[in-house]
């Protein structure tokens, strides 16, 4: 079992995160909004640290609202955590295109992050970490969460693709 932490204690680099990446289990309120509301909402979140990336959380599918899922056919791989598929989002006035990714069946030690739900957080309205709003990670690959006690520089921008 891993033990629960809050993400938004003191400042963390980037740098200092580990590869192959680990991951840990988050005591914080987790909230995603789309479409003028809030479609998941946890304290029961997963994040996954890995050196030069910001933090990327993953929520319980029990949290997030299957009524604003649609899947996608896209697939990509990860050489720590596996397959991935994706799910895009649909409200009556909006569709966001592979806006959030789960691993179906993902290898050890992400196990615990099974079925579990992330989001780039520049395909939705917003989305918080214990109240904070998040930017997201530049680049349209990584989907990392960047708060003001995460340090940087960040890896998906232009000219980081070789770090």
């Amino acid at each position: 079992m891993l033990k629960r932490v809050s993400a938004v204690r003191s400042r963390e680099s980037v740098w200092d995160y580990p590869r192959p990446p680990i991951l840990e289990a988050v005591v914080d309120r987790i909230v995603v909004e789309f479409d003028r509301r809030v479609i998941a909402e946890t304290r029961e979140a997963y994040r996954v640290l890995e050196t030069s990336h910001p933090p990327t959380y993953y929520l319980p599918p029990t949290d997030v609202d299957a009524t604003v899922l649609v899947p996608s056919a896209r697939r990509t791989f990860c050489e720590f955590k596996g397959y991935a598929r994706y799910w895009s989002l649909r409200s009556e006035d909006r569709v966001a295109e592979d806006a959030a990714w789960f691993y179906p069946a993902p290898t050890d030690p992400f196990t615990p992050i099974k079925d579990y739900i992330a989001f780039y957080p520049d395909r939705v309205d917003a989305c918080f970490i214990a109240g904070e709003r998040v930017i997201a990670q530049e680049g349209d690959f990584y989907g990392g969460w960047i708060t003001r006690n995460i340090i940087g520089p960040f890896k998906g921008g232009a000219g980081t693709a070789g770090w």
